[in-house]
């Protein structure tokens, strides 16, 4: 069994994780995430990556915490290691990623939709970042992320007090961005990844870079770089395609380069 199944359909490519029941991370899975990232990074056809679960349940439960019962620092270290390159791998992306939740999306399962650019959840999905129950701390970007998005104070709740949250209530908070029905969040990220397929892809990544540096780099500094990476774009055959294909009133036929 392939813990992690690709699926190429057009410009998209459906990573679906796989390790029933569950669908919790693994050493070996997460190290193939990170490959899968990397060699989606080299396809050129490659637009958007749309992340989500096997089965009806679990998105995923995240790390199986029997691999952390013996108190080995030297395993934990390890793992947090594997989770840190995996999910840093797929946060810079060059593409889209869109996580597609659709179902429990728990510790390192929520924290894996963190590291996606937009996520998507089914209206019975519960997310939640448990791990201070059990004596340990989202160590795969959950802190940070989460924070980022939806603000120090249900960061807090979620991390500190333990809070779960559904789906309307992840929508209210910025954690995600739509809600749709049971069934319906693999549809739903297609659907979106299907318009990043309009979009020029050169365009795309350094848009994407732009975002997420703000999160780290004074407007100071970000500003200059925005218009440094807009007259860079003019080195790229996709700029000339897109703007003629306007003008010419045709539907832009993009090369990513």
């Amino acid at each position: 069994m392939t813990a992690i199944v690709e699926q190429i359909i057009g410009h998209t490519a459906v990573l679906t994780m796989n390790n029933p029941p569950a669908n919790t991370w693994t050493a070996d899975s997460l190290a193939l995430l990170k490959q899968k990232v990397t060699e989606l990074n080299a396809n050129k056809e490659i637009y958007a990556l749309v992340l989500t679960g096997e089965g009806e349940k679990f998105f995923s439960a995240g790390a199986d915490l029997k691999l952390f019962a013996d108190g080995d620092k030297g395993n934990a270290a390890t793992m947090a290691k594997h989770f840190g390159e995996a999910f840093e791998a797929l946060s810079a992306f060059r593409g889209v990623s869109i996580a597609a939740i659709n179902g429990y999306a728990m510790g390192g399962g929520l924290e894996v939709a963190l590291a996606c650019d937009i996520r998507i959840a089914e209206a019975q999905a519960v997310m939640a970042l448990p791990e201070a129950t059990v004596g340990l701390l989202p160590c795969a970007g959950g802190t940070q992320n989460l924070t980022a998005m939806v603000g120090e104070g249900w960061a807090k709740r979620m991390i500190l007090c333990g809070e779960r949250v559904n789906a309307d209530k992840a929508l209210s908070i910025g954690l995600i961005e739509e809600v749709v029905e049971k069934g319906q969040a693999l549809d739903a990220a297609m659907a979106l990844a299907e318009k990043v397929a309009n979009q020029s892809p050169s365009s795309v990544t350094v848009c994407k870079q732009l975002i997420q540096s703000g999160r780290a780099m004074p407007r100071t500094q970000a500003l200059p770089l925005e218009r440094e990476l807009f007259v860079g774009l003019f080195d790229t055959e996709d700029q000339a395609e897109g703007v003629n294909a306007f003008l010419e009133k045709r539907k832009a036929n993009w090369k990513n380069r």
